[in-house]
């Protein structure tokens, strides 16, 4: 049986971040937590306002650590309430439709 190890906390800059995030764009902000693979796991932030951010971090257990030591800043999957609360500008629409900007 493989030994469990403890996934890696989140580090000083990523907590700034997501707090500065929540700071910048409203309480309560959601937090999606993302398995990228090896790459470990993104984080997507969908402010109150509806404006997007991420972070990336080791692990998904690093991530929903980062969810949880960060005031106003809710755990959410991506479901009808959280799609619909994001408001995504022409500017990100162009970039994950691979064009330059």
């Amino acid at each position: 049986m493989a030994e469990e190890t403890e996934a890696p906390a989140p580090t000083a800059e990523q907590l700034t971040t997501a707090r500065r995030f929540v700071a910048e764009h409203g309480k309560p902000s959601k937090a999606v937590v993302e398995n990228i693979g090896r790459a470990g796991a993104r984080v997507v932030l969908v402010g109150h306002d509806g404006a997007m951010g991420d972070i990336v971090v080791k692990t998904v257990a690093t991530g929903e650590a980062l969810v949880e030591a960060v005031e106003d800043l809710e755990t959410a999957e991506w479901d009808a309430g959280t799609v619909n609360a994001t408001q995504i500008g022409p500017g990100h629409r162009r970039r994950m439709a691979g064009h330059s900007l």
